[in-house]
């Protein structure tokens, strides 16, 4: 059964948006960036998804765990930080409609924190914010065939990925299938949809955003419950989203300086290529600016500098 949710114009707007600037990073090429930037992106998935669950660790702290230094905090909280590391690491392998896969992500996210990692709950659970029972998940033994229908609804082509990838979300963390980690694999099962259309989600750290917005991240989840439906959701998390590509594209280009763009360039870029090749890849670029990047990569030892004038090409070395 499809799970309920109505097509606002808001959402409408926000899915036309979001697949303009998919676009547009994918033309700039941002998604191939460097290791490094790669990595800093997915260290700030890592921090922003934990913090959001209570873990206390700075981002410098998941950093140095990360690199394999010692790190003085919480036992559990390192632990939160490996486990997501090693699930991040196997993230391109999960088939996002297989449940198989779903649980063993769950496991390997929560291994040593939770006696029965990977297995649904056999208890009832309810969520209490201060004083208040914000939420009663339904009965446990409706969790396995309450997560089939949800898979079911996943593998429907028909859906479109970015409201199918909201939707996932919501639903599962109304059904609360698990004693503890719901919040976080929701988070990351969001993620492993949209990354099967859009690979650029596999390091857009939009959970920053939830991060810094979980008053009104909760708030969604809970109108979504009053409601009935994942409609004030799906327009939440689309607008997450969308604010985390508007970030993306404007703090991007300002952070490369004249090595990286040459490194990113000649990473995708296969033979002889001329300035104006290049320009073409980062139009913000002046001609100036192009010169100058070109003639650091030769000094470097990037790239080799072929012919002169109008005859100059390029090649990587």
């Amino acid at each position: 059964m499809k799970p309920p949710y109505e097509i606002t114009s808001k959402i409408l707007k926000l899915v036309a948006s979001i697949s303009q600037k998919t676009g547009e990073v994918n033309a700039k090429y941002l998604v191939q960036q460097n290791p490094k930037l790669r990595k800093q992106n997915q260290i700030k998935t890592i921090h922003s998804s934990l913090s959001i669950e209570g873990n206390t660790l700075s981002e410098q702290q998941v950093t140095a765990i990360i690199e394999n230094k010692r790190v003085a905090g919480p036992e559990k909280d390192i632990r939160e930080v490996l486990n997501a590391l090693e699930v991040y690491k196997s993230l391109n392998n999960f088939n996002y409609t297989s449940e198989k896969d779903f649980l063993k992500a769950h496991q390997l996210l929560m291994n040593s924190l939770v006696v029965k990692a990977g297995i649904y709950r056999k208890e009832g659970v309810g969520i209490v914010k201060g004083a208040k029972l914000e939420h009663v998940a339904p009965p446990y033994e409706n969790v396995p065939f309450l997560m089939k229908d949800l898979f079911a609804y996943v593998k429907d082509k028909t859906e479109l990925t970015l409201i199918k990838s909201c939707v996932f979300h919501y639903e599962m963390e109304f059904i609360h299938p698990f004693t503890d980690g719901n919040g976080r694999m929701g988070r990351l099962w969001q993620t492993a949809i949209l990354m099967s259309e859009y690979p650029l989600f596999e390091f857009l750290p939009f959970e920053t955003l939830i991060s810094k917005n979980q008053h009104q991240y909760y708030n969604a989840l809970s109108t979504s419950d009053k409601e009935g439906k994942s409609t004030t959701f799906i327009e939440f998390m689309l607008g997450i989203i969308d604010l985390s590509l508007n970030d993306l594209l404007e703090t991007s280009f300002r952070k490369l300086n004249e090595t990286q763009r040459i490194e990113f360039f000649i990473e995708k870029h296969a033979g002889s290529f001329t300035r104006k090749q290049y320009m073409q890849n980062y139009q913000d670029i002046s001609t100036a600016t192009a010169s100058r990047d070109l003639k650091n990569g030769v000094e470097k030892g990037l790239i080799e500098k072929v012919g002169d004038k109008k005859n100059t090409v390029y090649r990587k070395r």
